[in-house]
C-alpha cells in the first residue's frame, strides 16, 4: 500500500482552507494544520478529529521552524500569505522539505477590466486599482523566480469570490440582508449588469485536494472557479429571496463609492466592477471529472440558514449601514 500523502497546512480555518481540510481528509491524506491555535474558524465546522494540529506564530519564522523541527511534507499549502515578505519567509523555510508549495493568490490579479473574456491562466495580471491584488501579483512574480532559478517546487492556485454558510458575499456582510428585512434600500454598484462568479468552498476544495501532489503542477498556475456566472442584480435577488424578501435596489456609479470610502471603493473599482467570467479547463484536465456542482440558489440558502441559526451571527455594520444611507438618500431615484 502505498503511504499516504503528507499535506502541511498554513492556515486550516478560513472560508477556502477548512474545506480544503476537510477534502483532504476525506481523501485519506495524513493532514496537519499549522497556526496559532487561537481561532475557532467563525463558526465553521470543526477540523476532523484525524488533523495533527501544530502550533507557532506563522509571522515568527523562528517559531515555525521549531515547531515543525526536521518534518518534511509531500505538500505544503498556505493561505496566510498576502505580500512578499511572507512568501519569502516560506521559501526559506520549506526548501528541500516540501515535495510542493502550494500558493493561494487571487483571481482578481488578472487584468482589471479584462481585455477579453473568458478569463485563462494566461491573461495578464495587472490591477492599478487595488494594493491587495498587487501584492498577490509580486507573491507570484517571487514564486516564479524562485521556480525558474532554483526549481522550487511551487503550484500556484487563483481563487475567485469563494464563500462558504458563514460569509455573506457583499461589502458589508451581513447588514445587507438586515436592510432587506428591514425593507431599505440596499446599494448595487453599476447598475447590476455586470456578471460574477461565486463559487463554494466545498466546490473549490474538491479541485484543489486534486492538484495536491501531482508532479505535473509544479511551477505552474491554476484558477478554480465556478463555472456559473451571474449579474450583480441576480445575486442580490436570489439572496433576498432566501431571505425571504423582497430587495430594494439602488444603484450607485462605483466612482461614487470609491468617492464616499476610498477602502470600499478599492475593493469595487480592483474587482466587482467589472464582469468576469472564467474557463476552467486547466484545472479540469488535471483534476478529471471534477466540476462545480453547488449553484448560488443553493448556496444562499445556506447562507441564510447558517446565519438565522444563531442571532449573534446576525451582526450589523455600523459603518457600512450608515454609508448604504447616504448613497441611498443621494442615488434613489423618486
Amino acid at each position: 500500500m502505498a503511504p499516504k500523502l503528507s499535506v502541511l497546512y498554513i492556515g486550516g480555518t478560513g472560508v477556502i482552507s477548512t474545506a480544503c481540510v476537510h477534502e483532504s481528509v476525506a481523501q485519506g491524506q495524513a493532514v496537519s494544520v499549522l497556526n496559532r491555535g487561537t481561532s475557532d474558524g467563525s463558526g465553521r465546522e470543526p477540523l476532523p478529529s484525524e488533523v495533527r494540529r501544530i502550533h507557532a506564530d506563522v509571522s515568527d519564522p523562528e517559531s515555525v521552524r521549531r515547531a515543525l523541527g526536521n518534518q518534511q511534507f509531500d505538500v505544503v499549502a498556505t493561505f496566510r500569505n498576502f505580500v512578499p515578505s511572507q512568501v519569502q519567509q516560506d521559501i526559506d523555510l520549506f526548501r528541500g522539505r516540501a515535495g510542493q508549495y502550494v500558493f493561494i493568490s487571487s483571481a482578481s490579479a488578472y487584468q482589471t477590466p479584462p481585455a477579453r473574456l473568458p478569463i485563462t491562466e494566461s491573461t495578464p495580471l495587472r490591477n492599478p486599482h487595488w494594493q491587495y491584488s498587487r501584492d498577490k501579483i509580486a507573491c507570484e512574480d517571487l514564486l516564479v523566480a524562485a521556480n525558474r532559478e532554483t526549481g522550487f517546487p511551487m503550484t500556484i492556485v487563483r481563487p475567485s469570490h469563494t464563500y462558504d454558510p458563514t460569509l455573506v458575499p457583499f461589502d458589508g456582510g451581513w447588514t445587507v440582508i438586515e436592510r432587506m428585512r428591514q425593507g431599505k434600500e440596499v446599494i448595487v454598484h453599476g447598475d447590476g449588469t455586470s456578471l460574477w462568479t461565486l463559487t463554494h468552498h466545498e466546490d473549490f476544495a474538491r479541485a484543489f485536494v486534486g492538484l495536491l501532489g501531482q508532479p505535473r503542477t509544479l511551477g505552474e498556475a491554476f484558477q478554480i472557479t465556478s463555472d456559473e456566472t451571474l449579474p450583480w442584480n441576480a445575486i442580490y435577488e436570489t439572496l433576498a429571496h432566501a431571505a425571504g424578501v423582497e430587495p430594494r435596489l439602488v444603484h450607485v456609479p462605483s466612482d461614487a463609492i470609491a468617492a464616499l470610502d476610498p477602502e470600499w471603493g478599492s475593493a469595487v473599482l480592483g474587482d466587482k466592477a467589472h464582469s468576469v467570467m472564467f474557463d476552467n479547463s486547466k484545472v479540469k484536465a488535471v483534476v478529471p471529472g471534477w466540476q462545480a456542482r453547488i449553484p448560488f440558489a443553493k448556496g444562499a440558502r445556506e447562507i441564510v440558514e447558517w446565519h438565522d441559526a444563531d442571532k449573534a451571527r446576525r451582526q450589523v455594520d455600523a459603518r457600512f449601514d450608515a454609508l448604504f444611507d447616504a448613497l441611498a438618500d443621494r442615488f434613489r431615484i423618486s
